[in-house]
């Protein structure tokens, strides 16, 4: 679908960098949320790097993950990363480095 996400990088601060299927890229600050329910888990900076993509959504491994409706609404527009990007997960979920 257009939403669906093809490319997630962790960045500092708690926030995220998404990439989706439609060609729409931006910034998504996921710290207003870090209070609620199984979101807490994400405060741990290791674990909150350990973001992904599955089946189109930005996902992390105990099952946490943000609604497409939510990123859409919130995600804030960001140029694309450089093509020396040190590390993305792209949609089949494999870690790779620089841009395909």
């Amino acid at each position: 679908m257009y939403w669906d996400v093809k490319f997630v990088k962790p960045l500092s601060d708690y926030r995220i960098y998404v990439e989706l299927e439609n060609g729409r890229q931006g910034i998504f600050d996921v710290k207003p949320y870090l209070d609620h329910g199984v979101l807490r888990e994400l405060r741990d900076v290791h674990y909150f790097g350990q973001v992904g993509i599955q089946f189109g959504a930005v996902t992390w491994p105990n099952e946490q993950d943000i609604a497409p409706e939510t990123l859409l609404a919130e995600m804030l527009p960001e140029e694309p990363l450089e093509p020396s990007a040190q590390k993305h997960i792209d949609a089949g979920g494999w870690e790779a480095t620089g841009r395909t």
